[in-house]
Order: structure tokens, then sequence, then C-alpha cells
């Protein structure tokens, strides 16, 4: 494969990405790994979709879950905001869905056409904004649930822990260890 098939280094393709597929900077660059850019590129493919099974089947799940919930009884009791704030999280948990599944059903569209880079990097911007919007869903679910067991207030108070855990996990965390990994050397051993 040449260099044009999968990156070079400074051209903002997934060659330059040493980091790996999900933004993870504690990825050693290939040749620190003894491996060619084709096989990082595979390896970080394989990383990727591993990490995906992962929030799939989550997503899926609570997909699941919030589509049968019209059909209990107790549905009938909620009230307009209440319903609006249900189809809300529900569409986000849908879009997730449909996002979270675009890369295989990128990978299948190109396979063989020498375009992994591409695909590589699509997928990880695909898998953040997949989980941005699971995120959203949860919150909005912690919101919503919290509301019909408790009351409008225990609703609000749960979105808001929600909200600062996910924005805690999925945001800083990632980011404190980005920096330490990029002001750490690198040891192998």
């Amino acid at each position: 494969m040449n260099s044009e098939e999968h990156g070079r280094p400074g051209d903002g393709t997934a060659g330059d990405l040493a980091e790996g597929p999900a933004g993870d900077p504690s990825e050693e660059p290939a040749e620190e790994r003894d491996e060619t850019e084709a096989q990082r590129i595979d390896r970080n493919w394989i990383e990727l979709l591993q990490e995906l099974r992962i929030v799939q089947t989550g997503g899926q799940v609570l997909t699941g879950f919030l589509l049968v919930v019209p059909f209990q009884d107790r549905f009938a009791d909620i009230g307009g905001g209440g319903r609006a704030l249900y189809l809300v999280v529900l569409t986000l948990a849908l879009a997730s869905t449909v996002v979270l599944l675009a890369p295989v059903m990128i990978h299948r569209a190109v396979f063989r056409s020498h375009r992994k880079d591409r695909v590589l990097q699509l997928s990880a911007t695909l898998a953040r904004v997949g989980l941005a919007m699971l995120s959203i869903a949860l919150v909005g679910l912690a919101a919503l649930v919290f509301s019909l067991v408790v009351g409008p207030v225990a609703g609000l108070v749960a979105a808001a822990v929600m909200a600062v855990l996910v924005t805690a996990m999925l945001f800083v965390l990632p980011a404190r260890v980005r920096h330490r990994a990029a002001t750490t050397p690198y040891y192998a051993g």
C-alpha cells in the first residue's frame, strides 16, 4: 500500500493519527510497535470495532427499553411534557444506534478499495458523535424516569447529576488522560 492510501504524516489523515482512532494519545506510533502503517490502521480499525460493539449493545438495550414504554399502562398518565421528553430521548437513542452502526456499513461499502485510512478517520468521528448522542439520551432518560417516579424536581436533579457524570467520564477524564500521555514520555516495557 502506498502512502497516499494510508495518509502521509502531517496531512491530517489517519496516517497522521498516531494517537489511534478514538483519539487515544497513549497509542504509540507505529514505529514504536514495529508495525507498518497499514498494520497500525488495521489494528486501530479492529480496536474501534471492539469499542463500537460494546457501545452498540448498550444503545440497543436502551432503545429496546424505550420502544416498549408506550405499551405500558402507566404511559397514558404521562403529561405532554413527559411525552415530549420521551420522544426526544427515543429519537436520540434511535439516531445514536444508526450513527454507531454507520462505520460498519461504510466499511462494507468501500471494502477492498484501499481507503481504510479514511474509513477509520470517518468512523472515529461517527463514534464520537454517536457517543455524544447516546450520552444526551441517558441524561434525558434520567430526567424522564425520575420525573415520572418521584416528580419534576427530582427529574431535573437526576438529569443534572447524570450530565455531570457524563461530562466527567466522557470528556474530562479522557482529556486528563490525553494530557498526561502527552506530557509523560512513553516507556516500552
